[in-house]
């Protein structure tokens, strides 16, 4: 087998779709002049197609489930109670 290649990444910037696909830029935070906050940088773009993206979400929420069943994470129930802001549309001119 070949070797595998790992990347790091600090975690997502950006997920969007575009031309019937899931892009998933990943980026690693840079550091700044002493006493600055690190600065985010996209350095890998995954692409996928939305069939792919489902299964690779469901692994994920099976990943998330056993982690809060071993105590690893704990729900913060004060996010999933907060309401949600609405959404406006813009509207065209």
């Amino acid at each position: 087998m070949a070797d595998k290649k790992e990347i790091f990444a600090d975690g997502i910037g950006q997920i969007h779709f575009a031309g019937s696909m899931v892009r998933f830029d990943f980026i690693t935070l840079q550091p700044e002049a002493e006493g600055k906050a690190p600065v985010a940088q996209s350095n890998v773009r995954i692409i996928m197609p939305p069939q792919g993206f489902l299964s690779a979400f469901n692994s994920m929420q099976q990943l998330i489930d056993k982690l809060l069943e071993a105590g690893v994470l704990k729900k913060n129930e004060k996010a999933a109670a907060a309401p949600v802001a609405p959404v406006k549309e813009k509207k065209s001119r």
